[in-house]
């Protein structure tokens, strides 16, 4: 097999990589760290973790202010809100993609596998934490219930989530389906 491109610094030529590795995965790669993915730091899976946080943080919070600025009941106001966290989580990573020069519909395809999983798992716990605080459904955006509540639940998502992501990222999935377009 010839490695030419290899040695010769074309890194992002995808045919080599599949001939390299027919699975097309990156089993024998690093990650940015230069840790074999098995190897990847607590670090790298926080900072996945907080990429992802921040897209999900806006889309909850906006989802949050917006039902209960229109009264809505919790059922409404917490679908929105999760839609909204889904929304913005992916698009943080689509947009980070398409500047990378990947087309539309690939980028939607990466965003949905590195993303899924992470937001998930914060939106379930992030929820649970609010649906557990007594009386925090009921708040209103003047109570400080309301706001502690919800970035309380953030911390204790971003806490649950990091290590599912090093497992993730340690597998190949997850945050590390990004990291070819970096």
């Amino acid at each position: 097999m010839d490695h030419t491109s290899h040695r010769a610094g074309a890194t992002d030529d995808r045919a080599a990589h599949r001939a390299h590795d027919p699975s097309g995965g990156h089993s024998g790669h690093s990650d940015h760290t230069g840790r074999r993915h098995g190897g990847v730091t607590w670090s790298t899976a926080a900072k996945a973790t907080l990429h992802c946080l921040i897209g999900c943080a806006i889309g909850e919070i906006l989802g949050m202010v917006i039902g209960t600025a229109l009264m809505w009941g919790n059922m409404p106001t917490m679908i929105l809100a999760i839609t909204l966290a889904f929304l913005f989580g992916y698009s943080f990573t689509m947009f980070a993609v398409l500047r990378a020069g990947v087309d539309l519909r690939s980028a939607v395809k990466v965003a949905l596998a590195a993303d899924t999983v992470s937001i998930a798992v914060m939106e379930f716990v992030d929820n649970g934490i609010i649906a557990l605080v007594p009386g925090a459904m009921d708040a209103h955006l003047t109570d400080a219930l309301f706001w502690s509540s919800l970035l309380g639940g953030f911390v204790v998502a971003f806490v649950v989530t990091t290590p599912v992501n090093k497992w993730l990222i340690g597998r190949g999935k997850g945050h590390a389906v990004v990291h070819a377009y970096h």
